[in-house]
Parts: C-alpha cells; sequence; structure tokens
C-alpha cells in the first residue's frame, strides 16, 4: 500500500515522502496512529499543495532578506555612549544596542541573534559587523561609536 508520512518514522522515511509499505502496518500502525495517510490522489494534490505553498513561503523570506541586506550593506551606524577619559566606554555597545539603532536610523527591523560583530565594542571607534539575514543572505555593515558630549 502506498502511504503519505505525515510525521517522520524511523525506519520508514520522513515526513512527506510518499513509502511503498505492507498493508498491515499501514493500516495498523501508520494510519491508526496517524503518522501517515493512503496516497489518493486527493491526497496526493493536497501534498503537492502543501509542497508548493512551504516553497513560496521560502522565496518571499529570501527576497525580504535580500532587501533588507541592500538597505544596511555598507551603511554606517552611529551609536552614542558614554565613557572616560582614556577612550574606554563604560560597559560595552551589544547587539541589542545595535539593532535598536539600525531600526531608529534605517527603519529596518533585524533581530539582534543575527547580528555577528568582529570583535567586542569596549572602546570608541569604527568597528565592522555583519547581519546573517537567511542562509546565503548576509549584509556588512560599520558601527560607529562615538562618546556623548556632555
Amino acid at each position: 500500500m502506498k502511504v503519505i508520512l505525515l510525521e517522520d518514522v524511523k525506519g520508514t522515511g520522513k515526513k512527506g515522502e510518499i513509502k511503498e509499505v505492507k498493508d498491515g502496518y499501514a493500516r495498523n500502525c501508520l494510519i491508526s496512529k496517524k503518522l501517515a495517510v493512503e496516497a489518493t490522489a486527493a491526497n496526493m494534490n493536497l501534498l503537492e499543495g502543501q509542497k508548493a505553498s512551504a516553497q513560496h513561503k521560502i522565496d518571499v523570506e529570501i527576497a525580504n532578506a535580500k532587501e533588507t541586506a541592500a538597505k544596511i550593506e555598507g551603511k554606517t551606524i552611529k551609536i552614542m555612549a558614554k565613557g572616560g577619559t582614556s577612550g574606554r566606554l563604560f560597559g560595552a555597545v551589544t547587539a541589542k544596542d545595535i539593532s535598536a539603532q539600525i531600526k531608529k536610523q534605517l527603519k529596518c527591523d533585524i533581530d539582534k541573534r543575527k547580528l555577528v560583530l568582529d570583535s567586542e565594542i569596549k572602546t570608541f571607534g569604527g568597528f565592522g559587523a555583519e547581519a546573517r539575514l537567511y542562509n546565503g543572505v548576509s549584509a556588512k555593515f560599520t558601527v560607529m561609536v562615538e562618546q556623548i558630549a556632555e
């Protein structure tokens, strides 16, 4: 009997695959536990629709990531921070701070977990950073840390 797997089944296959299994195994184990459905024409069309929908979602996410990468590629993000006379900051500039400034200055919402810094930012000056927005889509930019004039 041909079945479409709804979940990963150890020793049988992965979710979304169409497999030929014995009738008893299909009826008594896979279908009864809702791990698979019989591979009828209607179920095959439903599976194809789900695959097309998932691919469309991925394509939209990649397009959005490329659009965001184009907005921030090569830009300089200015961050004002407090520091001592020796040129060291009180604390450090974190990915959370950079994410907030990107949102404020460039109107792009980037998750702080997607930002990769070349080094820790604990002094004033310019630092390289990268936003890894999607697998294979990234943008490099500069973070300029300046002292707050008091």
